[in-house]
């Protein structure tokens, strides 16, 4: 290594929030680094801030400008918000993309229902073997997680070792997946640590995390005593969970039904990759009509509330044909991830209106989280013992409490929040920042944070719509008045004509008197009929609506 090779670390999404994670490792002299990047996670709409968008990403911009340069993707594992944009933003990246088996065939679906190519998706074997990309050799650390076959990722550089966690937790008894190993850990730290990049979802958990195993004997009392239907939502990735479940209904009578595209792919992918070989029998949703329903398990998807998943649509009436009733039960076998309460909110609400027993997760008995509480993740710095600790995945308070704890141990604790860049060979050095933001996909196209699009729908939502259609004779004047539609807006009785009446009448009093000047250009109509139009709706219903006006000229020849 000389003096003018840089080990950059920059986070472009998941160090500021909880979601969406993508960071970026470069190596080399300044702008002129070999880079990887490390997770294309997704995060989910919400109809307060991004109406009718459908997945939310981080900005790719600086790695898809140095795209040239980039040898590799590193998938962790197969949760959303680290997997879930491999196939959006593939075009704009194209690197070979790595990761373990599980995790490498929930990619290549990702990759074909986009319309890329999933041989560029590589499955890689665990520690020690080890992949070289450009200046970078990895290897697959396996961890404990909520998942099968996450990974924390040993990423040797000419100026050190740094770990990247990924997700983990320190459970022994997963019951899927892998179990943490600290010797492991351990070992391959023996030699130092140049940095820990950590997980850090947990840090506000004072209490040690609990093992998957620990919550079997809650889920199987509550099988055999439930009433009616049982209803369970969990994060459809977490295979061990959902064995659990399904286990527990099996020994208590009962049929299992999987409602749910999420959970139905994982479960096949589970048993495909050999992370999972055994599983109760499930029902087709026609054959579990006709079963009593003492005698039935549902397992459906939709725990963070998604309007569109199973959870959301049995809450509203029915989901395939399946439907609850008063007595049924419907557990909670998750946490609400922050950010979800309100829509998770109005789904319990919902059930708790036809009469459904609601489990959450309130006591601490049904579920445990797939991520390391505070004292775990100390335990995870004293196994590493790294030179530094720099905190990822969470909110800018979890970044900060992480750091602090790094710092009451220690240790260097740095905080870096997306666009951050730091040099890991000059102990952390703040050497640059960028613009980091959110890619939207909306529809079928991918469109930025900045481009309006979603700013001008709140608008209209807020504030309402008027649509003003003119049509304007080669002499300037204006051919038989205007014609409004208003839309989102009340139509007040009251005023002669209604809204739409009142602004028809007005707009074209203030057009007659309009000089030749403003007449001739449409700019000028323009700005006089949105002027016009927020006085008349101020005057009436107290708001300036969101102005669209068409202008037609008509040209004899």
């Amino acid at each position: 290594m000389t003096k003018k090779n840089r080990l950059i670390y920059l986070p472009l999404g998941g160090a500021g929030e909880i979601g969406m994670n993508m960071y970026l490792y470069g190596y080399g002299p300044k702008d002129k680094e070999r880079f990887i990047l490390v997770d294309v996670g997704v995060t989910f709409p919400d109809m307060d801030t991004t109406p009718g968008v459908d997945l939310i990403m981080a900005d790719p911009s600086y790695i898809v400008e140095r795209a040239d340069r980039l040898e590799a993707i590193i998938i962790t594992h197969a949760h959303e918000d680290h997997v879930g944009a491999i196939g959006l933003l593939y075009p704009q990246l194209q690197a070979p993309i790595y990761c373990r088996k599980f995790t490498a065939a929930i990619a290549r679906n990702k990759m074909e229902r986009n319309g890329q190519n999933p041989d560029h998706v590589h499955d890689v074997d665990v520690w020690p073997a080890q992949i070289t990309a450009g200046p970078f050799t990895l290897g697959f650390m396996p961890i404990a997680h909520s998942i099968p076959e996450a990974s924390a990722l040993v990423i040797d550089t000419p100026a050190g070792r740094v770990i990247h966690s990924g997700d983990f937790k320190t459970d022994p008894t997963p019951m899927v997946g892998d179990p943490f190993d600290p010797e492991l850990v351990r070992d391959i730290a023996k030699d130092g640590v140049l940095a820990l990049i950590c997980d850090s979802t947990n840090i506000f958990s004072k209490g040690k995390g609990r093992s998957e195993l620990d919550i079997s004997p809650a889920i199987h009392e509550l099988m055999e005593t439930a009433s009616g239907m049982v209803v369970a939502t969990t994060f459809g990735s977490n295979v061990a969970r959902l064995k659990t479940l399904a286990q527990a209904a099996a020994d208590s009578g009962r049929q299992v039904v999987v409602v749910g595209r999420a959970m139905d792919t994982m479960i096949k992918n589970a048993f495909a990759t050999g992370v999972m070989t055994d599983f109760p029998p499930i029902l087709d949703v026609e054959e579990a009509l006709s079963v009593p329903r003492g005698q039935l398990l549902v397992l459906a998807t939709g725990s963070q509330g998604e309007r569109r998943a199973a959870t959301a649509g049995l809450a509203r009436g029915k989901y395939r044909g399946l439907s609850l009733k008063a007595g049924d039960t419907f557990l909670f076998s998750s946490k609400t991830i922050p950010g979800n309460e309100i829509s998770v909110s109005y789904i319990l609400n919902q059930l708790a209106e036809k009469g459904v027993n609601v489990i959450d997760d309130t006591s601490g008995l049904y579920h445990v989280s797939g991520h390391a509480n505070r004292p775990d993740l100390e335990y995870m710095h004293e196994l590493c013992n790294p030179q530094m600790v720099i905190p990822m995945h969470g909110q800018y308070r979890h970044l900060r409490e992480h750091a602090e704890a790094a710092i009451a141990l220690g240790r260097e604790g740095i905080i870096a929040p997306n666009g951050t860049m730091l040099d890991l060979a000059k102990k952390g050095k703040h050497v640059g920042s960028i613009e980091t933001g959110r890619t939207y996909l909306d529809g079928k196209p991918l469109i930025g944070a900045m481009d309006g699009i979603v700013r001008e729908r709140l608008q209209m939502a807020m504030r309402g719509h008027v649509l003003v259609s003119l049509v304007i004779e080669e002499d300037g004047e204006l051919l038989d008045g205007s014609w409004v539609q208003t839309v989102g807006l009340p139509n007040d009785t009251r005023v002669d004509g209604g809204l739409d009446g009142q602004l028809e009448d007005e707009i074209d009093k203030v057009l007659a008197r309009a000089s030749k000047k403003t007449l001739a250009s449409d700019e000028g109509i323009e700005t006089l009929v949105v002027r016009t139009s927020n006085q008349v709706c101020n005057n009436i219903i107290g708001k300036k609506p969101v102005c669209t006006v068409l202008i037609n000229r008509l040209m004899v020849e």
